[in-house]
Parts: C-alpha cells; structure tokens; sequence
C-alpha cells in the first residue's frame, strides 16, 4: 500500500509541476508610475534664481544662479561675485534632480571648502528641496533650497 501512496505522490507532484510551467501565472499590470516617464534635464532647462535657507525661520544664508541644460555637463551654480561652479547630475527621478558641487571655497566660511548635494523637486517654473553643505572640517549643514525659472 505504501508504494502506491508513495508513487501517487510523485505523479501529483510531477503533474502540478508540467501544469504549472504550461500556464504561467499572468503578468501583473505595470505600476502607474512606471508608466508615467521621469524627469528629463531638458524640462528644466533654463536659468533659476535660488536662495538656500536654514534654521527655523528659514534665513537666507545664501543666493545664487543655476545655469541648467539638457546635457548633464552644462550645469553649473554661480553664486554672487563668483565663477560658475559646474555641478554633477547624480540622480534623476519622478519629479526630482540630485545634483553636487564642489569642492569649492566656501561662502559661509572663509577658508575652508565645502562640496554641497542639493535634491530639487520640479514643478513648473517652481523648484524646491534640501541640501547637505559637507565642509573638509568634516562639519554638516543642512537646510532647504527654493528657486524659481527665470523668464
């Protein structure tokens, strides 16, 4: 008896494993957001006036010109009095860009250099974000960043 259970077992098995492998289960419906294509450099193209902010009542700490393209090496951020500094693209998603820049002399602190990562969210002629100003001290600030699309 037990070689017949045994060997109904197996058949099963087997069976269930051919039935499987000629019906695969159907494809699950592509997520919305893979259907909807992210960002693309050319849709920001342009010049942005921003401002950096930090603290709690959001102070101003900085000002600057963002110069950007649809070729990723054409960015760059000019602050007041300066050279343009070119930035990286590093990531791009959804509605937002991650950029870096530097190491350059730092604004804030005279003597020392900082290279900042900035994460921007688009929307219009509208950008907004965070930013983290890693300085060589090893010191971190953060805070936020707004700029609009200049006409």
């Amino acid at each position: 008896m037990r070689p017949i259970l045994l060997f109904s077992a197996v058949a099963f098995a087997a069976g269930a494993t051919a039935a499987s492998a000629q019906n695969p289960p159907p494809t699950p419906a592509p997520a919305v957001q893979a259907q909807r294509a992210g960002i693309k450099l050319s849709d920001v193209a342009g010049t942005w006036e921003g401002k950096s902010m930090v603290g709690p009542k959001d102070s101003v700490v900085v000002t600057y010109m963002i110069t950007a393209t649809a070729d990723p090496k054409g960015w760059a951020i000019t602050f007041p009095g300066r050279a343009p500094i070119p930035m990286r693209i590093v990531a791009t998603g959804g509605d937002s860009i991650v950029t870096e820049s530097g190491p350059y002399a730092s604004i804030l602190r005279p003597g020392q250099t900082v290279t900042t990562r900035t994460t921007s969210h688009y929307t219009g002629d509208t950008a907004t974000g965070t930013f983290e100003a890693h300085y060589a001290s090893g010191d971190v600030i953060r805070g936020k960043v707004v700029a609009t699309r200049k006409k």
